[in-house]
């Protein structure tokens, strides 16, 4: 399943060029991610609470068209695990026109907080089911 977030370019997001800064898509893609979960009863803040972290082990950024002052967008992401522990986002970054601006591919691992180490989160597997 594919779920969406629809965003509004804010003045203070661009750099001298009039543009969207480089490093403000990765709070983008960030804060789709966070909404993905959330939709899936994923409660990220609680996960931490609880002494387990969910954290991103790499991520890769293509840009493709930029977004200027005022637009209008939306970031869609859909997860899949990708080993026992790593799972995996895909996000797209489309204008008002479906225009790809961005994607990302989002790897990440549930960590225990104490020990430091990576865990199997049981339960996990929701975020990655169609329905």
């Amino acid at each position: 399943m594919t779920h969406s977030v629809e965003f509004k370019v804010r003045d203070y997001e661009l750099d001298m060029q009039g543009v969207v800064n480089n490093g403000v898509y990765s709070n983008y893609f960030e804060h789709a991610r966070h909404e993905y979960l959330l939709d899936k009863n994923v409660d990220f803040a609680e996960l931490a609470r609880q002494g387990i972290n969910l954290v991103v082990s790499r991520i890769e950024i293509d840009y493709r068209k930029a977004l200027t002052s005022g637009q209008v967008f939306q970031v869609e992401t859909c997860a899949a695990q990708v080993s026992k522990l790593k799972f995996q986002f895909e996000q797209r970054l489309l204008n008002q026109d479906a225009e790809l601006c961005a994607k990302a591919v989002v790897t990440g691992v549930a960590v225990n907080a104490k020990s430091g180490r990576p865990m199997r989160l049981e339960g996990l597997e929701q975020i990655f089911t169609q329905a």
